[in-house]
C-alpha cells in the first residue's frame, strides 16, 4: 500500500466514523500529527508497562486505551541528542555522526579508549520531518527541547515555521519562572511551571492551526533533571510514599512522581483540546521518550526512578537505557487498546509520518513505516542496531548492540567484552548466554560489524595514557545494588 493509499484510507475511515474516534472528522484534508517526546521518561515510569505503586498516569493510560501500545519500542541511543536526531531524520545516530548528547562528556584522561568526535548540531543537509512535510502545506511547530544546535541550527533553520523555547540547551536551569529564562527563552509569570507553559503554547498552536494540516513536535524538558515539581503535587506523593514504599526497591521519589503526574495532566490537556476543536479523529498522536529513566546517582547522589524489571537506565545499552514507553493513536487505523510486541525504534517515526500523511520522501532513511503494525500486521524481520562510542554521565560504557528477534547482543568497546541475552526469557538481562550460544553471538557480532561499516560509524581509539589504577569512575559499569528484584 502506498502512502497516498494509506492517507485515503485514513480519511475514508475518519469520514465513516469507525473506531469511535472520528467525532471531529468531516474534512478531506491530510491528517495532523502531534508527536509528544518526553525527556528521560523510563519504560516503567508509565502504568501501561508496569503498574507502579507510586506513579499515576491516567491520561497516558487513556491515550493507550484509544491507540496502540508498543511494548518493545526503543530509542536509537541511550542519551538524548542522538535519539532526537534520529526522530527528526529517520536515520541512525551513527550514520549522522551525532552519537552523544551535545556538547558531550569531557575526555576521561585515563580511560581505556578515547571516544570519537561527533557533530555538535544536526547538519543542514539532513531532511527533517518538518522539511519533508512542507511541500504538502503542513504548518510545522516545535515547542520545547531542541538540543540539536544553537543559532543557525534551531528548529526554524531546519524547516519548522515556529519555535518556542527550543535552544541548544539540554535542560532548564529550573522548571520555575523566572529561573528557567537563564537558558530557556519562554515567557511566563513568577512561579509558573515550565511544562504547563509549554502546554499552553501547544494549545495555542492547535487552536491557530485547527483548519489546516499541522505537524506539532511537542518536546518536553521534563522529566529530566533538575528534579523539581509544584509543591501541591509533591505533597500528594509524599503521602503515598508514607504508605510504605521502600526507597531504592521501587519508585520512591515523590518529587519525580509529581513531575510525571504533571506531565500526564498536560498530555490530557492536549488530548482534550483536540476533542474540543473537533479534530481528534483526524490527528495522529505519537507519544514516546528519548532514552531510559535516570537510574544512576546523577541527581543528589541517588537514582530518581527504577526501570525494573529492566536492567539499568539512561546512558546504558541495557534495556533500561533504551527501551521506551511508546503509544501511537492513528484514528481509523489503530485498534483501540491494541498492543504490538515486535521491536521498533525511533528511526521509524519519520517514515511512519510520511505514510500516514501521504507524503513522498525520496531520501534514504534507516527506519521503516509502522503503519502495517498499526493495522495489526507484523513488520518484516530485521535487526536493530546501536552504536554509543562514549562514556556516559550515568557511568555507562562505550559499546554497540544488536537486537534480532528475542536475542540481544552487546559488545563493549573499552575491553572487548561481549554479552548475549534472550529477552523473551530474561528481560532483566541477568543471564549472559555468551558461552552457551557462542555461534549465535559470533553471528550477531559479525552483523554489528557489517552495519557499523555500512553506516560509517566512527569508533573510539585505544588511549595511550590508559591507567587502570587511575581510570575515571565513569569507566566502570554502574549497577544499582537492588536492580535484580523488587
Amino acid at each position: 500500500m502506498t502512502p497516498a493509499d494509506t492517507r485515503r484510507n485514513f480519511l475514508k475511515t475518519c469520514a465513516l466514523g469507525l473506531g469511535g474516534m472520528a467525532a471531529g472528522c468531516g474534512s478531506e484534508r491530510s491528517p495532523n500529527v502531534l508527536l509528544i517526546l518526553v525527556d528521560d521518561l523510563g519504560w516503567a515510569d508509565v502504568n501501561i508497562n508496569r503498574r507502579s505503586r507510586l506513579y499515576d498516569t491516567p491520561n497516558i493510560d487513556r491515550l493507550a486505551a484509544s491507540g496502540m501500545r508498543f511494548s518493545s519500542a526503543y530509542a536509537a541511543c541511550p542519551v538524548c541528542s542522538p535519539t532526537r536526531a534520529s526522530i527528526q531524520t529517520g536515520k541512525y545516530p551513527a550514520r549522522l555522526q551525532l552519537t552523544n548528547y551535545i556538547p558531550g562528556t569531557h575526555r576521561l584522561p585515563h580511560s581505556a579508549v578515547i571516544p570519537p568526535p561527533f557533530h555538535q548540531q544536526l547538519p543542514h543537509e539532513e531532511t527533517t520531518i518538518a522539511e519533508a512535510l512542507a511541500p504538502a502545506g503542513y504548518a510545522a511547530g516545535s515547542i520545547g527541547k531542541w538540543h540539536l544546535g544553537g543559532d543557525g541550527f534551531l528548529p526554524t533553520d531546519q524547516g519548522y515555521d515556529s519555535n518556542y523555547a527550543g535552544t541548544a540547551a539540554g535542560m532548564p536551569r529550573s522548571f520555575f519562572y523566572p529561573q528557567w529564562t537563564e537558558n530557556v527563552p519562554a515567557d511566563g509569570k513568577d512561579g509558573d511551571f515550565l511544562p504547563d507553559r509549554l502546554t499552553d503554547r501547544a494549545l495555542e498552536f492547535l487552536e491557530a492551526n485547527r483548519s489546516r494540516p499541522f505537524f506539532l513536535y511537542m518536546a518536553y524538558y521534563t522529566v529530566h533533571i533538575p528534579i523539581e515539581a509544584k509543591q501541591e503535587d509533591i505533597a500528594r506523593f509524599e503521602a503515598k510514599v508514607a504508605e510504605g514504599l521502600v526507597p531504592g526497591k521501587d519508585h520512591h521519589n515523590p518529587i519525580y512522581a509529581a513531575m510525571i503526574w504533571n506531565l500526564d495532566r498536560n498530555v490530557g490537556r492536549m488530548l482534550d483540546k483536540l476533542e474540543e476543536l473537533g479534530i481528534a479523529g483526524e490527528t495522529v498522536v505519537i507519544f514516546t521518550s528519548d532514552n531510559g529513566g535516570l537510574q544512576s546517582p546523577e541527581w543528589k547522589n541517588e537514582p530518581v526512578t527504577s526501570n525494573l524489571p529492566l536492567r539499568n537506565g539512561k546512558g546504558h545499552l541495557y534495556e533500561g537505557g533504551i527501551r521506551e514507553p511508546t503509544i501511537v493513536r492513528a484514528p481509523g487505523i489503530t485498534e483501540p487498546g491494541s498492543v504490538y510486541d515486535g521491536a521498533v525504534i525511533s528511526n521509524d517515526y519519520f517514515q511512519t509520518v510520511m505514510e500516514l500523511t501521504g507524503t513522498v520522501h525520496t531520501g534514504a532513511t534507516d527506519g521503516v513505516s509502522l503503519v502495517p503494525a498499526l493495522r495489526g500486521e507484523a513488520l518484516p524481520a530485521r535487526d536493530l542496531f546501536w552504536h554509543y562510542p562514549h562514556y556516559s554521565n550515568q557511568l555507562g560504557r562505550p559499546g554497540g548492540a544488536v537486537r534480532r528477534g528475542d536475542w540481544k547482543f552487546i559488545e563493549f568497546y573499552d575491553d572487548g567484552s561481549r554479552e548475549l541475552y534472550d529477552l523473551s526469557q530474561d528481560i532483566g538481562e541477568s543471564n549472559n548466554l555468551i558461552e552457551q550460544r557462542a555461534e549465535l553471538a559470533a553471528e550477531l557480532g559479525r552483523a554489528l560489524d557489517r552495519w557499523r561499516k555500512a553506516v560509517g560509524a566512527v569508533s573510539p581509539k585505544p588511549n595511550p595514557d590508559f591507567d587502570p589504577e587511575k581510570k575515571d569512575i565513569r569507566d566502570r559499569a554502574y549497577r544499582p545494588p537492588d536492580w535484580e528484584s523488587l
